[in-house]
């Protein structure tokens, strides 16, 4: 499994991307400052966590990552598909990040951050044209496609092949502990068709919601040959992961750093 822990911080990394140019890291909630069921890498500024907690994290985080946190790009998550493009990092200033579940770039002096807690990160790096980007898919945001909408943005921006792509698919709440309701199996019905079977799997009398194959059927159906899905769940490895469920609603964040590598 390909986990690193070079010192304090315990964090995740996709075998695909190992040789490509970049910066990939799904940190753990291990060697951060937040007490308590936050503890201790909680990388939320909206969990209840004291602001200062938060930001000596991310310092951590990106100390770790070598990248400088002045390049921290990131976004106010909202279960959407729109999408923001940074050219350059966003300013330091600025009150809040812009609204968005998807976030690219092509500048290696932008270090794309997004944060999870059950949701499923996804990563794309398309290396003929040297842009990557994060985006973030909870049940929501897998219905709207989101991963096809960042395919989509990527070939709009930037030229992106989807055959040159490879896309990565993070740790997040597994179909074993993600029992789903009546409005949800329906609406994952209306939206995968044929392939509703395969996205919505029955553990006894319950329905469940297999995000993990959703997303992996959207990135196919959008044309992306090179795909990894690591399996790992947010909800069944509580000393690694923050979990929405898990911690029922009392949890932190981790984060999925994303960057370029010049070189």
């Amino acid at each position: 499994m390909p986990f690193r822990q070079p010192d304090s911080v315990r964090y995740f990394t996709f075998d695909s991307f190992a040789d490509q140019p970049l910066t990939q890291m799904i940190f753990t909630r291990q060697g951060g400052v937040s007490p308590g069921e936050l503890s201790s890498l909680n990388l939320g500024l909206t969990v209840g966590d004291d602001p200062a907690n938060v930001a000596e994290n991310r310092r951590i985080a990106f100390r770790a990552a070598g990248r400088p946190l002045e390049s921290l790009s990131d976004s106010w998550l909202v279960h959407g598909a729109d999408v923001v493009i940074y050219d350059q990092p966003r300013p330091a200033g600025q009150a809040s990040p812009p609204k968005a579940d998807i976030i690219l770039t092509d500048n290696p002096d932008v270090t794309l951050f997004m944060r999870y807690a059950d949701c499923v990160p996804l990563l794309f790096h398309d290396p003929v044209h040297k842009a990557i980007g994060l985006a973030h898919a909870g049940w929501q945001g897998t219905l709207k496609q989101v991963a096809a909408r960042a395919v989509q943005a990527l070939a709009e921006r930037f030229g992106t092949r989807p055959a040159d792509l490879w896309a990565a698919i993070g740790p997040s709440i597994s179909p074993e502990r993600y029992e789903v309701g009546p409005e949800v199996a329906e609406r994952a019905t209306a939206a995968f068709g044929a392939d509703a079977p395969a996205v919505l799997p029955r553990f006894g009398e319950s329905v469940h919601f297999d995000l993990w194959a959703a997303n992996r059927l959207t990135l196919e159906g959008a044309g992306v040959r090179h795909i990894e899905v690591c399996g790992l769940c947010t909800a069944q490895n509580p000393a690694d992961w923050f979990s929405h469920r898990g911690q029922q609603g009392r949890a932190g964040r981790f984060g999925a750093l994303l960057a370029l590598r010049r070189a």
